[in-house]
């Protein structure tokens, strides 16, 4: 008997996990990543190498005192850029270059943002070449915090990025932990995938599902065999995350269900936890009526043990399990669909086409993605996808392999594509 559990990310291994591939949707992207002074500022060489990673043109400016913390060549580098620290005062560009460099970029993040450069933007203050940058930039703005916990809780601190925010910036907001200072608190700087994810959100933005409501599930489901021991599967959710993040960037009122699996929620996204096949099923039905498009990506389970008390002992031979079949969500919700879309998940490791032609019909799908774990690329936990669409009048799209992301923005643009239609 062997149990199972979504793999645990690790740190060091997953900080471009994000941006492991080069996206379509951001290859055409222009980034100024403003880069201030404090320790944080080497997480900003990691979020760098996540917008190049992900197809972004990038330029990077430093203040002065950020070259105490990361030298500019190492910034150059991973630009492929020169980088820019008060030329105003070396005498290196033309003095037009900070509006050159705010027309050219579609986004401006600051990162680390310290409070000094917080309170330069956020009141016009215009006295080197970032905050000179910063005070012409017009399009949108995106600033990670990072300082003291004591900084961050001062009066001015909060008033300065209340005015930020209502100017129309942007704020991911800081972590809670150990700071440089020894201390403890709020005032540590997002993780860089976390900045990325903002970053990504501010640039693809659509109204393809504006007011749209819809609803994905993700993960994988325990099924309770004792008081220590599951079944399981070895979904991480990645899919179904992707799902909702890009119904939000289209413009959708997202609500998430998912089983238990270690990812960030998406910004924007309303998100239930569940545990079980069962939690699943009520929590789906709970948000139902409110569904315009349902997309049912976890990876639920077929069947459930009767979970038994305290912990089974092991004993001498064979250990037989008496399963039960489980509820399945889908074809129960098919009887009140209404005017409804429903995209169903097939992971089929033979006659794939076929098996999905089969659920689509069986559960009364508009839309079935089919893929084949075995397949280079398409297993569990991968951050790519290889996909085929089935719809319900006999259209077949296969996709090639793509980020996730990428691939849950191509469902997504079908999906709304048919309801619109409908």
């Amino acid at each position: 008997m062997t149990t199972s559990s979504p793999t645990n990310r690790d740190p060091e291994k997953s900080s471009t996990a994000a941006a492991a591939s080069i996206s379509p949707a951001l290859s055409k992207a222009r980034v100024l990543l403003g880069v201030t002074g404090g320790i944080a500022a080497y997480k900003s060489c990691l979020l760098l190498r996540m917008l190049a990673e992900s197809g972004c043109r990038t330029r990077v400016v430093t203040t002065r005192h950020a070259e105490h913390f990361v030298g500019r060549l190492t910034f150059s580098t991973l630009s492929g850029h020169p980088a820019y620290a008060d030329p105003f005062e070396e005498g290196e560009v033309d003095h037009t270059e900070h509006i050159d460099l705010s027309q050219w970029a579609d986004l401006a993040i600051v990162a680390p943002a310290t409070a000094n450069i917080i309170g330069k933007a956020a009141n016009g203050i215009a006295d080197d070449f970032l905050s000179t940058l910063l005070c012409a930039f017009d399009k949108p703005r995106l600033f990670a915090p990072a300082m003291n916990l004591r900084m961050w809780h001062n009066p001015a601190v909060q008033r300065n990025l209340r005015q930020l925010e209502a100017d129309g910036a942007t704020l991911a907001p800081p972590d809670e932990g150990w700071l440089a200072c020894g201390e403890v608190g709020a005032g540590r700087m997002a993780a860089p995938e976390r900045i990325f994810e903002w970053a990504r959100w501010l640039l693809v933005r659509s109204d393809e599902l504006a007011g749209r409501r819809v609803l994905v599930t993700a993960g994988p489901t325990r099924e309770d065999l004792d008081d220590v021991r599951f079944l399981s599967n070895p979904s991480t959710g990645k899919m179904g995350f992707a799902l909702a993040r890009g119904a939000q960037h289209m413009g959708a009122v997202v609500r998430l269900v998912s089983g238990p699996v270690d990812l960030p929620t998406p910004i924007g996204v309303c998100r239930t936890d569940v545990r079980s096949a069962a939690e699943m099923r009520d929590a789906v039905h709970r948000h139902y009526d409110e569904t315009e498009i349902l997309v049912m990506c976890a990876a639920v389970a077929d069947y459930s043990p009767r979970k038994q008390p305290g912990k089974l002992k092991k004993g001498p031979g064979d250990l037989e399990l008496r399963l039960g079949g489980t509820e399945d969500i889908l074809a129960g919700l098919a009887v009140n669909k209404g005017d409804r879309l429903h995209v169903g998940f097939a992971v089929e490791t033979s006659d794939e086409l076929e098996n999905a032609r089969l659920k689509l019909e069986r559960k009364k799908l508009d839309l079935i993605c089919v893929n084949n774990p075995l397949e280079e690329g398409s297993g569990f936990g991968c951050d790519t996808n290889r996909v085929t669409l089935l719809d319900r009048e006999g259209g077949e799209q296969r996709l090639p392999l793509l980020d996730k992301d990428e691939t849950a923005r191509r469902i997504l643009a079908r999906a709304a594509r048919m309801i619109s239609r409908d």
